[in-house]
């Protein structure tokens, strides 16, 4: 019987994978960083391997491995990395409105982002993740001294004192708390209410805090001769805040 005579076709010629393009180094790299966040956004760190990477991005795990020669670590830090930038680029205040419209407005952006990465935010608060290390930790104190820095600047403090601080930290914390509840709880309240209440929340923290801080207080007055006058909240504050004769 006579051998076939078909040629046989060169490595260069042989189909590649489905999906896979041929992309420059960076762009290659921000396509699977991008693949990756999206899917740490819907699951937890620790259900998201390599493959599923590779296989989300039209790629192989090899080619994957050649930009992360960590692994999976490398990537989710990176990953990670890259979330932080986006939610720390969403605390700039707005110029217009007033000073709890402008914070209002900081919060709906807030809680964009974690509407959009809802598994991957919970993991990343909660830690106890088999990919958390003292470099991730390190990057979401980051997000959290951004927030701190955004959230003074607003308030036109340079250099705040200790009680200052520890409001504006503690505020933080309700909103990371009052977050996960939100997402625990099937996002049942809707999310407008929800931004009204840390705004009341952090109005009232700010009310206890100028009780016996002179600098919270003087803050806070100046905030509230930015809003509107015709606002009943503001009022009372304002006659709390008065002192008497």
């Amino acid at each position: 019987m006579e051998a076939s005579s078909a040629p046989v076709p060169s490595p260069q010629a042989r189909p590649r994978r489905a999906g896979y393009r041929r992309l420059p180094v960076e762009q290659r790299r921000e396509q699977l960083i991008a693949v990756a966040l999206e899917l740490f956004a819907t699951r937890p760190p620790e259900e998201v391997g390599l493959d599923d990477v590779a296989a989300a991005a039209g790629a192989s795990r090899p080619l994957v491995y050649r930009y992360f020669a960590g692994g999976k670590q490398q990537l989710y830090e990176a990953a990670l990395r890259t979330a932080a930038d986006e939610l720390s680029s969403r605390f700039t205040v707005p110029l217009t409105g007033t000073p709890t419209e402008q914070l209002a407005a900081v919060l709906d952006r807030y809680f964009a982002f974690v509407a959009e990465h809802d598994a991957g935010y919970s993991a990343l608060l909660r830690g106890g993740s088999v990919v958390e290390t003292a470099r991730t930790s390190a990057i979401v104190d980051d997000v959290r001294r951004a927030a701190l820095k955004r959230t003074l600047r607003h308030l036109g403090v340079r250099e705040a004192g200790p009680r200052l601080t520890l409001l504006v930290r503690s505020w933080i914390a309700v909103i990371e708390g009052a977050s996960l509840t939100w997402l625990d709880e099937g996002r049942t309240v809707p999310v407008e209410e929800l931004r009204d209440w840390l705004v009341d929340q952090f109005v009232a923290m700010a009310a206890a805090t100028a009780l016996g801080d002179p600098q919270t207080a003087a803050v806070l007055a100046g905030l509230l001769a930015l809003e509107r006058p015709d606002d009943s909240r503001v009022r009372r504050l304002r006659e709390l805040l008065t002192p008497r004769p």
